[in-house]
């Protein structure tokens, strides 16, 4: 007798087509028909995944640190970014270097990169047309890139940073086609070529360029005397005194471009979606950023977004031990997972959960297992505060400096990119002149 929830009632590949297709609609379907807890069989998967929703489940999911990586993470991220990656690494290991680079993005450490992040935000501002349909999506990912560049690799080489700006997303790319050859096994059916063949040859690439920063650093002797992220690790040091070596730096490094860059573009043209949907919200939001004092409702108006649109939809482990998700006891070795999406529509902590309104976060703080979209536990996304923190520096650029109007009536709908949910068509817009409101300087924002 089968000791997992239900799967849907149609094949492996149906569910992996309808899970590739429209994600959503898969788990508002499994847990109308079959519950809060449910599995799914995808194909290339040798068991099923347990999606759940139930915050006290997710507690006892995130709280429980013996859990594991389901074997498909390693599988498909470590061709990109290596062995010590610390999102690959578990027990010891994973907690040691998450102890290690923690500081580098909390407190203090944050106002150093504010002025990088604006300074980005500007420019990518400046270089958007007027009066012309404009997609925010591929200009958040390259504004986010710039921000990795120079604030988390701190390249200061004009030529390297071009080689970087050129080939970075060709290895997000092509990282996402090899995660696919190598889950559905189709290596042979691909069109264009051998994706995990490509992906290597922009690796070694990037690899050189990485390692030859690296290099340089070291041999200048400076770098503890830098902000840049790179530069911090470099200069750190374990419990035991010991210090990341060159190998393990420039995994790190990609980890970090890995969980940074595409999910802070997604989760920013989302956010300027649901604005555009809501002329109140944003008109209150605008009068904040202009007063320059409160940061209050900047703050609500993103744990709102990132609670509506969750840019990734899932975050599981393998279970150690067993795990009791309602009326099921999961055995060691389930693989398991939050439904983000489906945890933050329950009506029972989000009264009206599918209205955009960013009050709720004013009024009361979200139960912390009930508020998702950066995982949790000690798995929990490291750049969480990094992230927030940079979409406050951009959206609040924005909104001084232009005046954006939705192309189109209807709200952008998900579509999976990657391993994100991204807005369809992009986030479409028409841009407009503002007289810029200047930022006071005597108050910057908030760590």
């Amino acid at each position: 007798m089968s000791t997992l929830p239900p799967t849907p009632a149609v094949p492996p590949l149906a569910q992996t087509a309808w899970w590739l297709a429209r994600p959503i609609s898969l788990m508002e379907h499994c847990k109308r028909r079959i519950g809060e807890q449910f599995s799914v069989r995808f194909l290339g998967f040798e068991r099923p995944m347990v999606m759940l929703s139930d915050p006290d489940a997710i507690r006892a999911l995130y709280t429980e640190h013996s859990h594991g990586l389901p074997p498909g993470r390693s599988i498909a991220l470590l061709p990109v970014l290596g062995p010590r990656s610390v999102l690959l690494l578990e027990g010891a290991e994973h907690l040691a270097r998450r102890r290690l680079m923690l500081p580098a993005f909390h407190g203090e450490r944050m106002r150093s990169y504010e002025a990088i992040m604006r300074e980005a935000a500007e420019r990518q501002i400046s270089s958007w047309p007027l009066e012309q349909p404009l997609a925010l999506h591929p200009n958040m990912q390259a504004l986010t890139l710039e921000v990795i560049l120079r604030a988390v690799f701190g390249v200061s080489d004009a030529q390297r940073g071009r080689r970087l700006r050129e080939q970075l997303p060709r290895l997000l790319a092509l990282s996402a086609s090899a995660r696919l050859q190598l889950r559905v096994l189709l290596s042979r059916r691909l069109r264009r070529g051998d994706p995990l063949a490509q992906l290597r040859e922009v690796t070694r690439e990037i690899d050189e360029l990485l390692l030859g920063e690296i290099a340089e650093r070291r041999a200048d002797g400076r770098f503890a005397e830098r902000e840049d992220i790179l530069s911090l690790l470099m200069s750190a040091r374990f419990e035991d005194d010991a210090q990341m070596d060159d190998r393990e730096l420039r995994d790190q490094l990609l980890t970090l471009l890995l969980a940074g860059h595409e999910t802070t573009a997604t989760a920013l043209a989302w956010t300027f979606d649901l604005l555009l949907r809501h002329p109140a919200t944003l008109a209150r939001l605008t009068a904040e950023v202009d007063e320059g004092s409160q940061e209050d409702y900047l703050r609500a108006v993103i744990s709102e977004s990132l609670r509506l649109r969750p840019v990734v939809p899932l975050a599981g482990r393998r279970l150690a031990t067993e795990l009791r998700a309602g009326e099921w006891t999961l055995p060691a070795g389930t693989d398991v997972t939050p439904a983000i999406w489906l945890t933050h529509t329950r009506a029972d902590l989000y009264p009206e959960p599918h209205s955009f309104r960013p009050e709720r976060f004013l009024e009361d703080a979200p139960t912390t297992y009930g508020w998702i979209p950066f995982g949790g536990g000690i798995r929990r996304c490291l750049g969480a505060s990094f992230a927030e923190f940079e979409m406050r520096v951009v959206l609040q650029t924005v909104l001084r400096e232009r005046v954006l109007q939705a192309v189109g009536s209807r709200p952008e709908r998900m579509a999976r990119r990657n391993v994100t949910l991204s807005p369809r068509r992009g986030t479409r817009v028409r841009v407009k002149p503002r007289v810029a409101q200047p930022a006071p300087a005597a108050q910057p924002l908030a760590a």
